[in-house]
């Protein structure tokens, strides 16, 4: 998860003095958000795309009030990407080393590809939201309930979280679903959300499905 093994060099960073027009251009071209800006080897900072189409003729240097000054240093885990994407509304982050030379950048779709890879992501299981307190709050506790009860965990986070709730989101694998829940209840823990078959739930349908019928006649 280095950022020095997703780091991309074909996509070109600008400097100063090349024109607005070329920069938007190359950024039609290969589909990216904004376009990053260089002076002498250092990154000064992105235009969007869409801010760039409104933009007068002119050079880059031009422009400098509204340069967003983001980047990703290249010592930073992907994780820390996720965030950059979502603030600034991009589908490409520049990566930049200690002295903030430009080294290249980061796609939005490379990185979520390589999350598709990961357990959380890749296998098949339940998803269930659970709610408690923050002082109430035990990661630990949590994987011991899914586990007690043959569960197998893929993944977990916290989902939202507040002055007076703590939500937490797992995936794991589980044969008796509907054990997992109930012990979650038992512990203090609320059922927020769970996206699974759950086999009491359906059985219940199928005695009103059958009750129903019946009174139909």
């Amino acid at each position: 998860m280095f950022i020095t093994d997703y780091i991309s060099k074909d996509y070109p960073a600008f400097n100063t003095g090349d024109s607005i027009e070329e920069a938007n251009e190359v950024a039609k071209e290969f589909g990216y958000s904004h376009v990053f800006i260089k002076k002498k080897g250092i990154y000064q900072g992105a235009l969007s795309q869409p801010f760039l189409e409104e933009s007068p003729d002119g050079t880059l240097a031009s422009l400098a009030i509204h340069y967003e000054k983001f980047a990703i240093t290249e010592d930073s885990n992907l994780l820390d990407s996720i965030k950059l994407f979502h603030t600034f509304n991009s589908n490409v982050v520049p990566v930049i080393n200690t002295t903030e030379k430009y080294l290249g950048y980061l796609s939005c779709d490379d990185i979520f590809n390589e999350f598709s890879k990961y357990p959380l992501f890749s296998e098949n299981g339940a998803v269930m939201i659970v709610q408690t307190s923050g002082r109430h709050y035990s990661l630990s506790e949590v994987c011991r309930i899914v586990e007690s009860n043959n569960g197998k965990i893929y993944g977990c986070f916290i989902s939202a979280v507040s002055d007076d709730y703590i939500q937490i989101t797992l995936k794991f694998n589980a044969e008796n679903t509907s054990s997992i829940d109930e012990t979650f209840e038992r512990y203090g823990y609320s059922v927020v959300q769970k996206f699974y078959d759950d086999e009491k739930e359906d059985l219940l349908k199928d005695r009103f499905g059958f009750l129903g019928k019946y009174l139909q006649f």
